[in-house]
């Protein structure tokens, strides 16, 4: 079993984090919809942002499920994480090919933020999968990178999209 008691404070903590950021996101989106939906890329963003918020959600809820063995814990985590990453993919290889005239380096700082928050994740996952409760400590850079990619993109939703 995991040390999930001692988790669980945290994990709360950053499941309504994630519930108020993604909160924000629809909030973003309503407000400029009509520019979101005009500029090439920005639906995706959106959609990216979401993601973000949303895979660190996930993620606590089914840590926070009690008596589970460590290993289902390990296939829910890279489950979400997994799945989180490929829709991220699709978006960015959706905006590659209609990114009209986006400097090049826009795309490579979306990739990387996804990357900055997958990776974390992913090596969570393995050790858990393992047996490792290591796993848990790798999940929190997983969340932080999610919260800095997901801020940073309805940052642009709200605030860039308007200049």
């Amino acid at each position: 079993m995991l040390p999930i008691a001692e988790w669980l404070t945290l994990l709360a903590v950053q499941a309504g984090a994630a519930a108020t950021l993604t909160g924000l996101v629809f909030v973003a989106v309503s407000i400029n919809l009509a520019r979101i939906v005009e500029v090439p890329g920005l639906s995706g963003r959106a959609a990216e942002s979401i993601l973000q918020f949303l895979q660190v959600f996930f993620l606590c809820t089914v840590v926070m499920i009690p008596r589970q063995p460590i290993t289902e814990v390990a296939a829910e985590v890279l489950g979400i994480a997994l799945l989180s990453w490929g829709m991220q993919l699709v978006s960015h290889v959706q905006y590659s090919k209609a990114r009209s005239g986006h400097p090049l380096w826009w795309l490579i700082v979306r990739i990387a933020e996804t990357q900055l928050a997958s990776i974390p994740l992913f090596v969570g996952g393995i050790y858990l999968l393992i047996g490792s409760p290591v796993g848990l400590y790798w999940l929190v850079p997983g969340f932080i990178f999610s919260f800095i990619a997901g801020v940073a993109n309805t940052w642009v939703l709200l605030i860039e999209i308007v200049r």
